[in-house]
């Protein structure tokens, strides 16, 4: 799609008066979501103000013409949850995939009726029916947004969203897109009945492909998250191969453009198309395809089978470095074994000053899978929260310091018992991230 906007440019270009009439009539189909106002004051420091984080949510609303899609949802509900960061020089970028069966902590979200919701832990995607309760896909992505600011430490700046409806259109402009599924799919809940073999796909056989998850290998969300990646990959290298003549090229943006819903800033040809030819100029082998470290939440929660959790301290690095604008290199990350919060051991200790800050502080880690051994007060108060170790327990402390909304260095404690990590509460203390 970074290919097709660049084309636009030369069409609107060079066709004089008809290259207005299809800019006035494609501009016309963006929607603009007003976020301001709705995401709140608490928000990150911007790190690198040249680069740009831009939310991607697939939307499976079941508005209109989505309606057919689910009779039990009356909701919006974000299918799909990525994150693209375009570096300040422009030579990079990468796309980091956070599965919607992420269990994460949701902040408190204007519901877009005059209430709030309460602060708990959820799936990720439900920030984005929370917001969306009304109907408005502002407030749905302000919610989000809101969400995946307060667990990653990272600012967003711009949201794009595409529903159902638009993304089976794109495709069959294309007159479809090849697919080689090892096994046949049989999935009546994404509506795919397909065999074996490689075949072109398209209509609701396409939309199906990239929704289905139980009905092809692990049954995961994750497994899904490669399926449309690989998808999305094949669709954008079609469009450069066949997209030759105005006609297929309208007709792929006119699809485009009717399902895309932005924040202001974004909601326009222009902006789009700047996006666009920004991405065409970044070299194929310096954008980056990831997905959040993470593991089953059931190795914390044992009778939770169906979420994941993020890995830490991994996944707080990954975003870390995107907030700090270095490049991420795929080839030298390695899949962490999975190291579940349950096993490590956490005592807390109160150096506010305030009765019950450890306590507090002890619900925030059990929430959040970890062994809570104790609670007490500090030696001494403190204004900054610490995070100590005894020799051998670097990785623990480094995951339990991760998941501060605040930066903290774990430090070798030599006189700490050999199999607790402890975290001192300071005056700056205000909660973990998840």
């Amino acid at each position: 799609m970074a290919w097709t906007g660049g084309v636009l440019v030369v069409l609107l270009l060079g066709a004089g008066g008809t290259g207005a009439w299809l800019y006035r009539q494609l501009d016309g189909n963006i929607r603009a979501g007003d976020i301001d106002g709705k995401i709140g004051q608490d928000r990150p420091v911007n790190l690198s103000p040249g680069a740009k984080n831009i939310l991607v949510v697939g939307s499976d609303s079941r508005a209109g013409a989505n309606a057919e899609y689910g009779k039990d949802l009356d909701t919006m509900q974000s299918d799909t949850l990525m994150v693209l960061h375009i570096a300040a020089n422009r030579e990079w970028a990468a796309v980091v995939s956070l599965p919607r069966d992420s269990w994460i902590r949701i902040p408190a979200c204007d519901r877009g009726d005059g209430s709030t919701s309460e602060p708990h832990h959820a799936k990720i995607n439900e920030a984005f029916a929370i917001g969306g309760a009304q109907g408005d896909v502002g407030g749905a992505a302000a919610c989000t947004i809101k969400t995946i600011e307060q667990n990653t430490g990272l600012r967003l700046d711009h949201f794009l969203s595409v529903d159902f409806q638009g993304f089976k259109g794109m495709v069959n402009a294309l007159d479809g897109i090849e697919v080689c599924p090892e096994q046949a799919i049989r999935d009546k809940k994404a509506r795919l009945d397909l065999e074996a073999g490689c075949q072109t796909i398209k209509d609701e056989q396409a939309l199906g492909y990239v929704r289905t998850r139980y009905g092809v290998g692990d049954g995961s969300d994750i497994g899904r998250i490669g399926r449309q990646q690989e998808f999305m990959q094949a669709l954008a290298a079609k469009a450069q191969d066949k997209l030759t003549s105005p006609g297929a090229l309208y007709d792929v943006l006119d699809s485009a453009t009717k399902s895309v819903s932005t924040d202001p800033s974004l909601a326009g040809i222009k902006p789009l198309t700047d996006l666009a030819s920004t991405l065409q100029g970044i070299p194929k082998d310096r954008l980056t395809f990831l997905t959040v470290p993470h593991y089953p939440r059931e190795l914390d929660v044992p009778t939770d089978k169906a979420n994941i959790s993020w890995q830490y301290p991994h996944a707080q690095n990954l975003f870390t470095a995107l907030a700090k604008d270095q490049e991420v290199d795929k080839s030298r990350m390695t899949t962490p074994a999975p190291a579940p919060a349950r096993g490590v051991r956490v005592q807390a200790l109160n150096g506010t000053g305030t009765t019950g800050a450890a306590a507090e502080a002890a619900e925030h880690l059990r929430t959040a899978g970890y062994t809570v051994t104790a609670t007490g007060n500090a030696p001494e108060p403190t204004a900054t929260t610490t995070v100590t170790h005894p020799p051998g327990l670097e990785q623990q402390a480094l995951a339990v310091a991760a998941r501060l909304r605040t930066t903290v260095v774990p430090r070798v404690d030599a006189n700490a018992a050999f199999d607790v990590v402890t975290l001192t509460i300071g005056r700056d203390y205000s909660g973990l991230r998840g």
